[in-house]
């Protein structure tokens, strides 16, 4: 039996590079040689890492980002209709997005969102037994008062703007629960340069994908921490900047099992309150170490971006 061959970090980051590319510029044409550009590959070997990477082809990876991305429109923005959905995300016609998005749901774009009125459902992929994919929606909250006391209970929330942070990243792609691995490789890097004792030092988790919409397999996240200035990378590691955004910021101190009920009450509140999140990627920003808290909890902001 063949060892698989681990892939270097170095490509990894590259790889990552291109990713960050697509999904910036969904709404236009991508050109594989472009997005090879990016990564510093010729458009040959691109094509060939980029799957052995994410386990998608380049084309395969496009289109299902489009798709997800319109699925989060239909189902957080209805006001929009099909068409400009379609336009949004990059598809050069109607038919083509109505086909693609039907092949990935199992449903048309219209019938997914006359079957998604519930404000918080769950989307859930399954097989029947004819091998056709089929979609189940499952109301994530039942009753919205109850919801919304939770949040006024457990959280303080408002909306504000959160400043501009450099971050050093690694990604991660995979089950959530998982990441902890990126954040343990990304404290190894830091800690021989001193990073770690930076002042105000915070961790900060960016969610590119969404659970309700993404496959667990294929979500994508980036485990960061805050710099105080320019600092080289290497390896896997990467730097990006976050900038100042408008955000609906709430502050839990909460256990891990309660991460899921204060994601899914923060837009809870967000949609009560008649705001609409941007196309920017929510976060999480950590104030504490669970370690050191006398209950094992959680002191994190919940960052939800704004239009």
């Amino acid at each position: 039996m063949k060892s698989s061959t681990k892939i270097p970090s170095t490509i990894v980051t590259r790889i990552s590079k291109a990713i960050s590319f697509i999904e910036e510029n969904l709404n236009t044409k991508l050109v594989l040689e472009e997005i090879a550009k990016e990564a510093y590959f010729s458009p040959f070997h691109f094509h060939r890492l980029f799957k052995a990477v994410t386990k998608e082809t380049v084309n395969d990876f496009i289109t299902r980002k489009r798709v997800e991305k319109a699925a989060s429109f239909l189902l957080h923005q209805q006001e929009k209709t099909i068409t400009e959905v379609a336009e949004i995300v990059g598809f050069t016609s109607l038919s083509s997005f109505s086909r693609a998005f039907k092949k990935f749901y199992g449903l048309s774009p219209v019938e997914f969102k006359k079957e998604s009125p519930n404000k918080f459902s769950k989307i859930c992929k399954e097989e029947s037994k004819n091998g056709q994919v089929e979609i189940r929606f499952e109301e994530y909250i039942c009753n919205i008062q109850n919801a919304l006391n939770w949040i006024k209970m457990n959280a303080k929330t408002e909306v504000k703007m959160v400043p501009e942070m450099n971050l050093a990243y690694i990604s991660h792609q995979g089950k959530m629960d998982l990441i902890g691995d990126a954040y343990t490789r990304l404290m190894r890097w830091a800690t021989p340069k001193g990073l770690m004792n930076q002042p105000d030092l915070k961790m900060i988790t960016i969610y590119h994908d969404s659970p309700k919409i993404t496959d667990p397999d294929y979500i994508r996240m980036s485990a960061c921490m805050t710099l105080n200035g320019e600092v080289a990378t290497d390896g896997e590691v990467n730097t990006k900047v976050l900038p100042t955004t408008k955000c609906i910021v709430s502050r839990f101190e909460i256990g891990f099992d309660e991460f899921q009920q204060a994601w899914e009450t923060s837009f809870v509140w967000m949609s009560e309150h008649g705001y609409q999140k941007a196309a920017i990627d929510p976060f999480e920003i950590y104030h504490n170490n669970p370690q050191e808290h006398p209950e094992g909890k959680c002191i994190v902001d919940i960052c939800i971006p704004l239009e």
